[in-house]
């Protein structure tokens, strides 16, 4: 698949017409209210690793994380699974933490599995498991980290200065 011909905007490879499709603000505020276990695929057992951060925020935020690694055995006080067929529990979300190469066999997981969304980490993009995905069923959001996209509408980023792209005289209900 040849790479995407486009500027980047706001942390987004994604030209305008993919970024309305896959980071539309009403779906991710959606993702986010309704997930209550995520399983991350490629969650590094390096806490200096952005992986492994994001799962800490999340866990820290409430939501039950399920790490997919297969040389690992536990991260985070969570026991680790090969890939996401082993994980016995339900999934919500599955969070993708590898190239973008492997995302059409991590969505052939996730459909099995019965997850009901797959979210693609930042400049993770693949056109074509997100079509996959789609056609299963599944929401798809591509090329945004779910830890800032959770501070941006939870109202933990604009406290710290970052430009959330929301702009109200009132504060922000918290939705989570």
């Amino acid at each position: 698949m040849e790479p995407l011909a486009c500027e980047i905007t706001l942390n987004s490879v994604l030209p305008p017409e993919l970024r309305a499709k896959y980071q539309d603000p009403d779906t991710i505020r959606e993702v986010l209210h309704r997930a209550r276990t995520i399983a991350m695929v490629g969650l590094s057992s390096d806490r200096y690793k952005a992986s492994n951060m994001v799962a800490a925020y999340l866990q820290y935020e409430g939501y039950r994380i399920i790490p997919v690694n297969p040389t690992a055995t536990e991260i985070l006080g969570e026991r680790c699974y090969p890939d996401l067929l082993s994980i016995p529990d339900p999934i919500d979300v599955v969070d993708v933490f590898r190239p973008a190469r492997e995302a059409i066999s991590i969505v052939e997981q996730a459909i099995q599995k019965g997850a009901w969304c797959v979210w693609f980490q930042l400049r993770i993009v693949n056109l074509e498991a997100a079509a996959l995905a789609e056609k299963a069923g599944l929401i798809v959001i591509m090329d945004r980290c779910i830890k800032m996209e959770h501070g941006r509408f939870g109202g933990g980023l604009h406290w710290m200065g970052m430009n959330t792209e929301i702009i109200s005289a009132r504060r922000m209900r918290r939705m989570f």
